[in-house]
């Protein structure tokens, strides 16, 4: 067998956001050569005088962008209250108690709060968040043989 044809691209899974009920986001695993397409393709090569050498920097706002668009695919129950906690915001500015999911939202959502960015990136780098729960094993359980 090859591991070759094991490999899965991609897969998503629905994830509740802990601490504000309701809340639910659809992330994508994001592999390791994934991350470091997108990390590669947000460098920049600048040339230094004083050094005379390029250097590489990385363009934060598009890899938040690029970032947030493989791993963010869909949310529910983000309210205008939830939201209020994650970033500051202007709530009499807000005009749906449910901010809808879209690319730009998650975007936003991703580069202007921090405990959201902690923990999507807790999260989807997890492959346990993605097995399927048959797939999921209890640490420190031995297998049931009857289930075999």
């Amino acid at each position: 067998m090859e591991l070759k044809s094991l490999l899965v691209d991609s897969k998503t899974t629905w994830v509740e956001f802990p601490g504000l009920d309701g809340f639910e986001v659809e992330l994508a695993n994001l592999s390791r050569k994934e991350l470091q397409g997108i990390r590669k393709n947000c460098l920049n090569n600048k040339f230094n005088r004083k050094t005379r050498q390029f250097e590489e920097s990385l363009d934060d706002e598009k890899f938040v962008r690029e970032f947030a668009q493989k791993t963010v695919k869909n949310w529910k129950g983000l309210t205008v209250e939830h939201l209020s906690t994650l970033m500051l915001i202007d709530t009499n500015k807000a005009s749906a108690e449910e901010i809808p999911y879209s690319v730009d939202n998650a975007e936003i959502l991703v580069a202007n709060s921090a405990e959201f960015d902690t923990w999507l990136n807790e999260v989807v780098f997890d492959l346990e968040n993605f097995r399927d729960s048959r797939e999921r094993k209890v640490p420190g359980k031995a297998p049931d043989p009857v289930s075999k």
